[in-house]
C-alpha cells in the first residue's frame, strides 16, 4: 500500500493525466516478423528480371519478323541471280546441272521472272508442289509481317510459300517457289538464340541493379529498421541511436532526422522521469514543511504581541511572509495541472508590492547588489496581487543568481530594476539587471519546464510559472532584445469593464 500511496503522490505532483492502458503484448504480436525468405532486394531482382524479360517479348516480336524478311530477301537475291543468268543464256542452252546449282543456291523449287505483260518460268525442279502461301516482298509494312511471322514459326514442316520481290533492271517482278521448312528452322534457331541472350542480359542487369540497389537503399533501410526496433527495446539507451552515415540523399535525410526523433524522445523520458522524481520528492516533503511552517506562524502570532518597537515593525512583515510561504506550499504540486486556479485580479498599488519583493529577497541598502524600484507612486496594475508577486519574485530571484555568478558583486555595477507604466488600459512591467543576460542555447526553451533554465542545476520552473500565471491575466511575457543584461518585459491590459453590470448596480443602490 505504501507503494501505491507514493504513486499517486507522484501523479498528483504532475497533474498528469493518465496514459490509456496499452497491451504491451497485443502491440507486440501485431509487429510483423522480419521475413527470412525473399526480402526486398530478392524481389527486386526477380522483378528486375520478369521486367527485362518483358520488354525482350515485345521486342522480339519485331526481331523475328524483321529476321524472316532478311532470310527472304536473301532468298530472292539468291532467285535474281539465277533469273539473271537463266534471262542471259540462249533458249534450251543452260545445262541441267547448271540449271539445278541455281535452283539450290537461291534453295527454290522454281523461279519465274514477269516482264511487261509476259510471264516466264525460267527453271522448275522436277516435281512442282502446290503453292500453300505466297508472300510479296513488295509490300511488307510490320502489322503484317509479324503475323506472317509467326504464322511460319507455328506452321507443319512440309509447307510450299512462293516468294514475290522486284526484280530490279532483270524484269518487272521476280517469284521462287520454296519449301517453309528451312525458313522455319532457321527462324526457330534465331529464337533461341535470342533467348539465350535475353535470360543472360536479364540474369546480368538484374544482378548489377540487384547490387546497387542493396547497398544503396536495402542495407541502409535495414540498419535503419534494426536500429529503430534496438531503440524500441530501451529508449532510454541512447547509444542505440542511429549515427547518420554522412550521406546527402533521402537516406541521409532519413538518418538525421530519425537521430533527432531519438534524441528528441530519450530528453523527454529523461524529462518526465526528471518530473516524476520531483513530483514524488516534493509531495513527500510537502506535508511536513507545511507542519514546520504552521509552527513558526503560530510564533510569528506570538511575536506580534511583544511591545518591543522593533519587533512590532518587522513582525507584519514576517506573519504575511509565512503567509505566502504557506500558500506557495500549497501552490507548489499545481504545477502541470491543466489550468492555474484563476486570478483574483484587484487594482493595486505597483510599488508598494515591488517593495514586498525586495523586502522578501533582503535586499537591503547593504547588500551587494542593489535593488532598485523604479516604479512611480499611484502606477495601479489589475492584477491578482500574490500571483503577480510570485511572478516578480521569480524573475528578480533569476536576475539575483545570474548576478551572483560575477562575485564579489559591486552594487554600483551589479542592480536589479523593476520598472512600470501605463499605457492607456495596459500596464507595463520591466524586471531588468546589469548581469551576463540570457544564453543564446537558453532563448528557444525559455518559458518551457526543465529546458528554459539558464544556470546549471536549474529547473526553469521559474519562467514556466510565470508565463501562465501571467498569460492567465491575459497578458504576455517576453525577453526584450537589445538591452543591457536581460530586461523581461510584462505585459498585463485591464479587464473590460461591463457598464450594463455597473448600470445595473446603480439602479439597485438607488
Amino acid at each position: 500500500m505504501a507503494g501505491s500511496g507514493e504513486d499517486r503522490q507522484a501523479r498528483e505532483a504532475g497533474r498528469m493525466p493518465a496514459a490509456p492502458a496499452v497491451d504491451q503484448s497485443a502491440l507486440d504480436a501485431a509487429v510483423p516478423a522480419p521475413s527470412r525468405g525473399i526480402g526486398l532486394s530478392g524481389k527486386l531482382l526477380l522483378l528486375t528480371i520478369l521486367f527485362i524479360l518483358g520488354a525482350q517479348v515485345l521486342i522480339y516480336a519485331p526481331a523475328v519478323a524483321n529476321f524472316r524478311n532478311s532470310w527472304l530477301d536473301d532468298r530472292l537475291s539468291s532467285g535474281r541471280t539465277a533469273a539473271l543468268v537463266l534471262e542471259a543464256a540462249p533458249s534450251g542452252m543452260v545445262p541441267e546441272a547448271l540449271v539445278r546449282e541455281l535452283l539450290d543456291s537461291a534453295g527454290a523449287k522454281a523461279v519465274a521472272l514477269k516482264t511487261g505483260p509476259a510471264r516466264r518460268l525460267l527453271a522448275a525442279s522436277d516435281e512442282m508442289p502446290d503453292v500453300d502461301v505466297t508472300v510479296d516482298m513488295r509490300d511488307q509494312p510490320i502489322f503484317r509481317a509479324i503475323p506472317e511471322a509467326f504464322a511460319t514459326l507455328f506452321a507443319d514442316d512440309g509447307r510450299t510459300m512462293r516468294v514475290m520481290g522486284d526484280a530490279r533492271r532483270v524484269g518487272d517482278f521476280v517469284e521462287i517457289v520454296m519449301d517453309e521448312t528451312p525458313l522455319r528452322q532457321a527462324m526457330l534457331r534465331f529464337s533461341r538464340t535470342l533467348l539465350v541472350y535475353s535470360l543472360f542480359i536479364s540474369i546480368l542487369s538484374g544482378a548489377l541493379v540487384y547490387l546497387t540497389l542493396h547497398l544503396m537503399f536495402v542495407r541502409p533501410m535495414r540498419r535503419l529498421t534494426d536500429t529503430m526496433v534496438a531503440f524500441r527495446e530501451n529508449p532510454e539507451d541512447i547509444s542505440r541511436a542511429i549515427v547518420p552515415t554522412g550521406r546527402k540523399d533521402e537516406v541521409g535525410v532519413a538518418e538525421y532526422e530519425l537521430q533527432s526523433m531519438q534524441h528528441s524522445l530519450h530528453d523527454m523520458l529523461a524529462q518526465r522521469s526528471r518530473l516524476a522524481a520531483l513530483g514524488l520528492a516534493v509531495s513527500k516533503i510537502n506535508h511536513d514543511l507545511r507542519n514546520l511552517l504552521a509552527s513558526a506562524q503560530l510564533f510569528s502570532d506570538r511575536l506580534a504581541n511583544v511591545p518591543d518597537p522593533t519587533v512590532q515593525r518587522f513582525a507584519p512583515k514576517m506573519i504575511q511572509a509565512l503567509d505566502r510561504a504557506i500558500a506557495f506550499c500549497q501552490s507548489t504540486l499545481s504545477y502541470g495541472r491543466a489550468h492555474e486556479a484563476p486570478p483574483q485580479r484587484l487594482s493595486i498599488d505597483l510599488a508598494p508590492l515591488v517593495e514586498e519583493v525586495r523586502d522578501t529577497m533582503g535586499l537591503g541598502e547593504e547588500a551587494r547588489i542593489a535593488f532598485i524600484n523604479a516604479v512611480d507612486d499611484g502606477i495601479t496594475i489589475d492584477a491578482d496581487p500574490d500571483h503577480l508577486f510570485r511572478v516578480l519574485l521569480n524573475l528578480a530571484r533569476n536576475a539575483h543568481q545570474a548576478l551572483e555568478t560575477r562575485a564579489p558583486n559591486d552594487p554600483a555595477r551589479d542592480q536589479i530594476r523593476i520598472a512600470g507604466r501605463r499605457e492607456g488600459a495596459v500596464t507595463i512591467v520591466e524586471v531588468s539587471d546589469t548581469g551576463p543576460g540570457v544564453p543564446e542555447r537558453a532563448r528557444q526553451h525559455l518559458f518551457e519546464a526543465f529546458q528554459g533554465s539558464t544556470r546549471p542545476g536549474g529547473t526553469g520552473l521559474g519562467l514556466a510559472i510565470a508565463s501562465e500565471l501571467i498569460r492567465a491575466h491575459g497578458g504576455a511575457i517576453a525577453l526584450a532584445e537589445g538591452t543591457l543584461g536581460a530586461t523581461f518585459r510584462i505585459t498585463i491590459p485591464d479587464r473590460p469593464i461591463d457598464l450594463a453590470s455597473i448600470r445595473r448596480s446603480q439602479k439597485k443602490r438607488a
